[in-house]
């Protein structure tokens, strides 16, 4: 099957859309971003990566944390809204009704209380990257749904009903294939 040509600027895969908090309990401000996951595991890394020109970008800078609040079905209306809306011309936890929260090791950024995870996070670098700075961070403390803890003490994230985002369009995370390491489990 032949091959298209990457376009630099176009998104190449399905990412999930987070609710990112930051600021502080007096100010706050909650925006969508596409550009996050997972860069390390011990000490756990995390990262974000914003345009300079948006309104949230002074507030990552200057108090150097925030809160990426995974989002699900529920909050799905939330996280587009919050993506093409800015805070500066509106209050957006007031206009989509969500809670804010104490973070457990933050001085400035909320949790969003409706999420079912907010992963807390500290600024060890910021990157200036060309469009975006990517804010590298170290997870401080993550706080989950009591609903989603197993007897067991195993987080049942997928219950929860994550979205993700591909090319302009939102999807509900689907079937499992399998688990890791099923392609070579003996049979």
């Amino acid at each position: 099957m032949p091959k298209l040509v990457w376009k630099p600027g176009t998104l190449l895969a399905p990412v999930p859309p987070a609710l990112v908090s930051c600021g502080t309990l007096e100010k706050p401000n909650t925006f969508t971003v596409a550009w996050t996951g997972i860069v390390n595991t011990n000490p756990a890394m995390t990262y974000i990566s914003v345009r300079p020109e948006r309104y949230s970008y002074h507030m990552l800078k200057e108090s150097r944390e925030f809160v990426v609040n995974l989002t699900t079905e529920r909050l799905s209306r939330a996280a587009d809204w919050c993506g093409v809306r800015s805070g500066a011309d509106v209050d957006k936890w007031k206009e989509m009704k969500l809670t804010r929260g104490k973070a457990k090791t933050l001085a400035y950024a909320p949790i969003l209380v409706e999420s079912p995870v907010n992963i807390e996070c500290k600024v060890r670098e910021i990157l200036e990257l060309g469009s975006h700075h990517m804010f590298l961070a170290e997870v401080s403390a993550v706080q989950v749904e009591e609903g989603y803890l197993a007897e067991s003490g195993k987080f049942e994230l997928n219950q929860s009903g994550l979205i993700t985002y591909s090319h302009g369009e939102y999807f509900c995370m689907g079937k499992p294939l399998g688990r890791f390491g099923w392609s070579v489990k003996k049979r």
